[in-house]
């Protein structure tokens, strides 16, 4: 339930922080004190359409803060995890609204879209008035409405299963026959292309081991002569290692006659010979390195300008070839062997629809007696609502045919609002106040039968008489009972039925500045709220005692 709203300069309001409690609630205050400013202050929290024109005169900027205690297993907590919103604790709405016209939304203090602020609103309020286009009056929630109050939803879901599982299968065939089709068409280029490429045997990364193994070996064939030449000079018959050894062997020979001569040029030469000898060594190792079978640079190049070629042919990467193989071998297999599968798919389509067909005619058949249901338990509440010569009528068509995801079934609920005219949508053929009325009694009908914790009636009981309002107010309670209600009303006798009391009033702020202000009130001011209600400016001791019999009555 709503625990508490806090707006903060929003049209008239400047500050304003109220708390409520389970039950019913209702607003009360002179016209144009701000109830409207007070319930498009939550519907802003709610996610409805922001406008600059809410920001307070000179504020930058104004915002609206809700805060719900909701249980659990409310399915607003599933919706926020499900979008990767924190749900612990209680779930906070907050909406800033700028003077520029922008908006920002937040739940739990974690920015959300405007959109995902409006759809987890819309499962924790539902504001109702005589113009309301939304809620109980919307086409669409009608076939829903009648399978929470008869308790259908889990067949719901299970048409809805069943819906999808014969869908996938029509799908599964449909596809089936357009690959066999396909295949049928290209069944000569398929087996044909399909057999080089297995002969090809392309794989996965091929392309580019070849290319780098064939510039390893063309780089190595540029050098092979150099290599050679080299190695021929430190090695062949002209090769200095020789004579400059058997001049070192003199050298050294003569080394000990004059060592202070000789002995760092025999060194270094010694040198020389021990690093001529590590580079013809190597020149020796690099020329074997470099020793390949030209056929094998032959082999690779021939290799990889086929791939190259089946590439370009087949317009795919060379790595995807096998992929490519693979797929028109499955082709032609599904050619091969197409009709036997079909053949499975469609019997599995088959028995996927029947099983469909017998599980939405069996829901069908439930909603029918559900509608009667429904419409016999509304029919209980208008006569004290005075529609007792109205009827509230379950329009519903089924349709074997349609097959959709909800079923085979189209739900709108009508009224007749007298004897022989003709019964129609309720918004079409309802007046505002008989619309009002309408939905209160469809609203206790259902109960907290899919419905939101908090339920919010604007003026429901406007253009009403006396007896009707008692009326109102009577069912306003016992909806209560079972949800949180707050109700904006000018009917004294619904506002005796409330356990809380909002007033809502104007006052002056400055020389030329008002604020909306509204406070809770208790019994003694009550009842003379109520006496104003009764009597209007001025109020007599008639109106007090009468306001006093209402509480009593109520209680």
């Amino acid at each position: 339930m709503l625990v508490t709203l806090s707006i903060r300069d929003i049209v008239l309001i400047d500050r304003l922080d109220l708390d409520f409690a389970a039950g019913m609630s209702v607003l009360t205050g002179e016209t144009g004190a701000g109830k409207s400013i007070l319930l498009d202050s939550l519907s802003l929290a709610l996610g409805a359409r922001g406008d600059a024109d809410l920001v307070r005169n000179g504020a930058a900027q104004g915002q609206v803060t809700a805060v719900f205690d909701v249980a659990g297993d409310h399915p607003v907590r599933l919706f926020l995890r499900e979008n990767e919103v924190d749900d612990d604790g209680d779930i906070i709405l907050r909406r800033i609204q700028t003077a520029d016209g922008r908006t920002r939304a937040f739940v739990n203090d974690q920015p959300v879209s405007a959109g995902l602020l409006r759809q987890a609103g819309g499962l924790l309020v539902e504001i109702h008035g005589q113009h309301d286009d939304r809620a109980l009056v919307d086409p669409e929630s009608h076939r829903a409405l009648i399978d929470v109050f008869g308790g259908l939803t889990r067949d719901a879901a299970a048409v809805a299963d069943a819906h999808s599982a014969f869908r996938s299968a029509e799908r599964a065939v449909v596809e089936h026959e357009r690959r066999i089709e396909a295949a049928r068409n290209e069944a000569d280029y398929l087996r044909s292309s399909s057999e080089e490429l297995s002969r090809l045997k392309p794989e996965a990364g091929e392309e580019e081991h070849l290319a780098a193994r064939r510039t390893d070996m063309m780089q190595v064939e540029k050098i092979a002569g150099d290599l050679s030449e080299a190695f021929e000079t430190l090695n062949g018959s002209a090769s200095p290692i020789s004579e400059l050894a058997s001049l070192l062997r003199r050298l050294e020979r003569k080394a000990d006659q004059v060592p202070q001569l000789l002995a760092q040029p025999v060194r270094t030469l010694s040198e020389a010979l021990d690093q001529l000898e590590e580079t013809r060594s190597g020149l020796e190792s690099a020329l074997r390195e470099t020793e390949h079978d030209p056929r094998e640079l032959e082999s690779v190049e021939e290799r990889l300008f086929a791939l190259r070629a089946a590439s370009r042919k087949y317009s795919v990467p060379v790595d995807d070839l096998n992929t490519l193989c693979d797929r028109m071998t499955a082709d032609l297999a599904d050619l091969d062997a197409g009709e036997d599968k079909l053949t499975a798919l469609v019997d599995a389509a088959a028995k996927a629809r029947a099983d469909y067909d017998r599980r939405a005619a069996a829901l069908s058949t439930k909603r029918t007696k559900t509608a009667r249901a429904l419409e016999k338990a509304v029919a209980v509440e208008l006569p004290d609502l005075k529609l007792e010569r109205a009827r509230f009528i379950v329009e519903m068509s089924s349709d074997p045919q349609l097959r959709g995801r909800t079923g085979i079934d189209q739900v709108e609920f009508h009224v007749q609002t007298n004897p022989g005219t003709r019964p129609g949508p309720m918004m079409k053929v309802a007046s505002g106040g008989e619309l009002s009325r309408f939905l209160l009694a469809l609203k206790v009908s259902l109960a907290d039968k899919g419905s939101a914790p908090t339920l919010v009636f604007d003026e429901i009981d406007t253009g009403v008489g006396g007896a009707v309002a008692e009326a109102i107010g009577v069912r306003l309670a016992r909806l209560a009972s079972k949800v949180q209600v707050l109700t904006v009303t000018h009917a004294p006798q619904v506002a005796a039925r409330a356990e809380g009391h909002f007033l809502i009033a104007k006052e002056a702020t400055g020389a030329d500045r008002v604020a909306t202000r509204v406070q809770r009130i208790d019994k003694d001011y009550r009842s003379e709220e109520i006496a104003r209600m009764l009597a209007g400016s001025v109020i007599t001791e008639e109106a007090r005692a009468a306001a006093r019999r209402l509480l009593t009555a109520a209680e």
